[in-house]
């Protein structure tokens, strides 16, 4: 017996807060009621999700579209339909349970929330289309007008999910409303036994708002209120089920109970964990008890039934409960105005939710008539065969189906870095909860005065808000996003000198906690804060991005730090753009984090489990990717539009960290010129990532000339910027499939450490002598380049300040490797490449030509409580890696400037080739 039948055996209902059509076509819902779920709820935020952000409803609009529907009718039709078919799967569990359970629910128009009347009607008519089953429930909020709604449907026999519930004062209102619809119903002669409601109390969504005032509080000095955090939602849930229990225990209810009539159950709902720092399971072991039903999205009732507890709780800790709400009131936390507000919000949501899906709807319709409407941009040759093998294999092996069960054994037997490193599949759940803080916080740092935020971190800490930083900028007002991931001390020293230390606020990220560079960097920084406004404020000019319980998170708190924001732990650092990794510092610049989430949602629907693998973007690119790496194109090269430019710094790690091991691996090579065919090799797939509206002109004549030779290309089209939420999550996804097919463990990076390790020994004899070793280096690279064969490529890393002009040299060699030897090329700037392709060099194929560039620092920079500089850190890093690479038998030269500027360096490129 498994954890949801054991609730049943105490009197709790599990139902399905999720629905599409892939879901119950595909006979995953089918699954889920095998699993011991007995009913299915829906809103227009989970409609707006399934329909805009899926495949599975295209031929459906794409007819309704043609039979000129309009796109209210589109919607209510499709939505109609799925529902009909869920009380069609679940009408099997109602009549064995004699109409307890197995209950499917519609929402009416939550424009409507505010208008009696027209939900009265709306909802008959809904009733009425669905072809009046006695399983079906409407949704009604419960705001002052829905009220009598709700009794004036009970009374007509109609069966109710009063939604939107967040007080106990109007909780008493909708049992009010469901008792005297029973009571009119009777009156009138009608049967009481044919009518059945829920009423749904919300709960994570209490938790998000008291939360936020109580962490305010705290970091005003109110440390008591601590042990308030999380508390809310689920003292006000157990003090409804109270007066649930008063009122259907009442000599009132007795009389309609003796007529057959039902008790309208307390439904829990909003009951995924939000703040990644509480239980998944926290909304649902508390609430569990008799009349009682808890409708949970897919990943809480897999993580309930992973490690959940099934026990008769519901009905424990009133007094707790009713203390614990008490004590927010001393506070100054008013229940009564955060429900009031909740439910405004809540209405406000849905209605928003709404009127996305007919925009989105809409848009579908214009594109789907489209005649040019086909798969876009591919051109795959021969190669399409081994594709098509691939995703037969990904399917007959239930790969994707077994990755959104976060079943390790997809990629290795043994759970260790992977089970707890598949947070990203559904992060955007848990930050979507969070986007009002995350915004109010912004907010907060406009308005205090700051005009620049700097971001101290490293690998994936960084190169996602970089991409970010790069694409969106600052929006108008908001504080100058800065990403400092290098200890070049130029670098330090230039955006030292780019800021006010008094007007900045610095984003301390880290994902262990105890990354050596954003460490340095606090250090430096703090010094000239401390100096700019004292000792005793400098806290508040710095947050902190981290796990829980890591060095980083003790120093915030040791230092009063404005925010420390922790991260689920079950995200690793190159899949977290999407978690507070990312999200906090596109909050702060006054980057739209909402729609970013939202493209990111629907590209997440569609590579869910339910979707066929042919149809899934995620698995087919994956597909693409892994598959022809096997054949020899590992050179996997992005092409981008102008505006999109960066997104091969955050690509270049997601694919070199993930798949450079075991001798295997996907090179990914980013930013390279866009050169003739003829100069490539046999060794490549092009990936144009193509963003509407752009200048793309110039790219799209080379792409075109590349098809036309027969070099591989796909093109995946961005209708616009935020669309780059979705590609994210679709890399993501595509670089776990990549993994399967190549064999290899896509979430670890096994040989990183080497080169920190042999950077520390570098640092421990620069400390004892004074002196960094002595390291061999050459003046040109042609001996390096007459490696060059069919299927090697060149990486340079430079270790030198980032500028324009550095940008252009060094472009400049890479075309000119590319135009006479014929081989890929990468590059990346030292030390930030460490956290990225560091892993792929070190781990991956055999096949690459190293260059390290090094120059000497004109103008060091002391680290503060070191006994060295930035410069001797950035120094020993690159004498590290070298002794790393070679100690791999790789071939690498060094070659150093001692000017340190683009124009020596000019110099010794010109000879390289």
């Amino acid at each position: 017996m498994n954890a949801i039948q054991e609730a049943q055996g105490l009197g709790q209902a599990i139902w399905l807060d999720y629905i599409r059509r892939g879901l119950l076509k595909s006979g995953e819902f089918e699954q889920f009621i095998e699993q011991g779920i007995s009913g299915v709820t829906s809103n227009p935020t989970i409609f707006e999700k399934a329909i805009v952000g899926s495949t599975d409803y295209d031929e459906a609009i794409l007819a309704l579209a043609k039979a000129n529907k309009d796109t209210g009718e589109i919607y209510e039709t499709l939505a109609v339909e799925d529902i009909r078919s869920a009380t069609n799967l679940l009408r099997p569990i109602y009549d064995h349970t004699s109409g307890l359970h197995g209950y499917a629910s519609l929402e009416v128009s939550p424009v409507l929330a505010h208008d009696t009347d027209g939900t009265i009607r709306e909802a008959k008519r809904l009733f009425v289309s669905l072809g009046r089953p006695s399983n079906v429930m409407i949704k009604v909020p419960a705001t002052l007008e829905g009220i009598p709604a709700i009794r004036n449907l009970i009374g007509e026999g109609i069966n109710v999910n009063v939604t939107l519930i967040f007080s106990l004062d109007m909780y008493r209102h909708v049992m009010e409303a469901y008792i005297a619809g029973i009571e009119d119903l009777v009156k009138n002669g009608g049967d009481a036994t044919k009518v059945a409601s829920v009423a749904s109390f919300f709960l994570s969504r209490i938790d998000t708002v008291v939360d936020t005032s109580l962490e305010e509080r705290i970091r005003q000095g109110q440390e008591q209120l601590r042990d308030l955090l999380g508390k809310a939602a689920v003292a006000n849930a157990k003090l409804a089920y109270h007066a649930f229990s008063q009122t259907f225990g009442s000599e009132r209810f007795a009389v309609l109970r003796a007529k057959g009539a039902q008790v309208q159950r307390p439904l829990w709902a909003s009951t995924g964990t939000k703040n990644p720092a509480y239980s998944d399971v926290m909304y649902v072991e508390p609430l569990i008890g008799p009349d009682t039903v808890n409708t949970m999205p897919p990943v809480t009732i897999k993580a309930f039934l992973d490690h959940g507890h099934a026990a008769d709780t519901v009905g424990l800790g009133f007094s707790e409960s009713e203390q614990a709400l008490a004590e927010l009131a001393e506070a100054g936390i008013s229940m009564e105005s955060v429900t009031a507000k909740l439910l405004d919000d809540g209405v406000k949501s849905f209605a928003d939710s709404f009127e996305k899906l007919m925009a989105g709807i809409e848009e579908k319709k214009a594109r789907l008539r489209a005649a040019e409407h086909v798969h876009p941009g591919v051109s795959i040759g021969t190669s399409i065969s081994d594709i098509e093998a691939a995703l037969v294999g990904l399917d007959r092996d239930d790969i994707v189906g077994r990755m959104w069960h976060k079943d390790h054994t997809v990629w290795r037997p043994e759970p260790a870095e992977i089970a707890n490193r598949l947070g990203w599949l559904s992060v955007a759940d848990l930050m979507s909860e969070q986007v009002p803080a995350l915004q109010s916080f912004a907010r907060e740092v406009k308005d205090a005065g700051f005009r620049y935020v700097v971001l101290l971190g490293m690998g994936g800490s960084s190169l996602g808000p970089e991409v970010l930083r790069q694409t969106f900028g600052s929006a108008k007002e908001y504080p100058e996003l800065i990403v400092l991931d290098s200890m070049i001390p130029a670098s330090v020293r230039s955006v030292k000198e780019a800021i006010d230390p008094a007007k900045t606020l610095f984003i301390v990220s880290s994902k262990s906690g105890n990354t050596t560079e954003p460490l340095a960097l606090f250090q430096f920084f703090k010094a000239l804060v401390v100096v700019a406004i004292g000792k005793e404020k400098a806290g508040q000019n710095f947050v902190a991005i981290t796990d829980p319980g890591t060095p980083l998170g003790k120093l915030a708190e040791d230092e009063g730090f404005r925010r420390i924001f922790l991260n689920p732990s079950d995200i690793g650092g190159r899949y977290s753009v999407l978690s507070y990794f990312g999200l906090v510092p596109a909050a702060l610049a006054g980057i739209d984090i909402m729609t970013l989430l939202d493209r990111s949602d629907s590209m997440r629907e569609a590579c869910a489990s339910c979707v066929p693998v042919h149809d899934n973007p995620g698995a087919w690119l994956g597909a693409c990717m892994g598959t022809l790496a096997l054949k020899g194109r590992d050179k996997l090269t992005l092409i981008t539009s102008p505006g999109i430019s960066s997104f091969g710094l955050w690509v270049e790690q997601l694919i070199a960290e993930s798949t450079g091991k075991d001798g295997k691996g996907i090179i990914p090579v980013a930013g390279e010129p866009l050169m003739e065919s003829a100069h490539y090799g046999d060794d490549r797939l092009f990936i144009f990532l193509r963003l509407q509206d752009d200048d793309n002109s110039e790219i799209d004549n080379g792409v075109e000339r590349l098809r036309a030779s027969g070099q591989p290309v796909l093109i995946l089209d961005m209708r616009d910027k935020y669309d780059m939420g979705g590609e994210f999550y679709r890399w993501e996804f595509a670089t776990a499939i990549a993994g399967r097919i190549l064999d290899i463990h896509p979430f670890n990076q096994p040989n990183v450490q080497q080169a920190k390790d042999a950077t520390e020994r570098v640092l421990q004899e620069y400390t004892a002598s004074g002196n960094l070793p002595s390291v061999e280096t050459a003046r040109y690279a042609a001996e390096l380049l007459t490696k060059a064969e069919k299927g090697t490529y060149l990486a340079i890393m430079a270790y030198m300040h980032e500028t324009p002009g550095a940008d252009k040299a060094l472009m400049e060699l890479r075309r000119k490797v590319v135009e006479r030897y014929g081989i890929a090329t990468t590059l990346g700037y030292g030390p930030r490449f460490l956290h990225s392709t560091g892993q792929l060099h070190k781990g991956g194929p055999d096949t690459g030509l190293f260059l390290q560039i090094t120059v000497d620092h004109e103008q060091d920079v002391p680290i503060p409580g070191k006994p060295y500089t930035f410069g001797v850190v950035a120094d020993a890093q690159a004498v590290g890696d070298l002794e790393a690479l070679r100690s791999l038998g790789k071939h690498i030269i060094r070659v150093h400037s001692r000017q340190g500027d683009v124009a020596a360096i000019s110099e010794f490129i010109g000879n390289l080739v």
